[in-house]
């Protein structure tokens, strides 16, 4: 597995598992289609979804995105993320807040 793949699955991994992550501007643009991407198919509940959650999540993230989260978002279309920006001018990059929507 290369190196950018790795870096979406265990991002999108803690999105789901804590809901809300702090991360780099470039790392959040990325992962947000990622999730958005998972969130949608974890609304399908079959086991072809669930083995193809496990290749994309860790085993852990993709439990709560099948129980939790699918059936959470399950009437709505899409938008399941939010980016924010944060004021942190000690850092060279910028740092957001990827969240999911309630």
């Amino acid at each position: 597995m290369d190196h950018r793949r790795k870096l979406l699955r265990t991002l999108a991994s803690s999105l789901f598992l804590y809901e809300k992550i702090q991360t780099a501007y470039a790392n959040g643009k990325a992962v947000k289609s990622y999730a958005e991407k998972v969130i949608t198919q974890s609304k399908d509940n079959s086991l072809h979804s669930r083995r193809l959650l496990l290749s994309k999540l860790s085993p852990m993230a993709a439990k709560k995105a099948i129980e939790v989260l699918g059936s959470k978002y399950k009437e709505r279309k899409g938008g399941y993320t939010r980016l924010t920006k944060l004021n942190d001018h000690k850092a060279g990059a910028s740092k957001v807040l990827l969240e999911l929507v309630d």
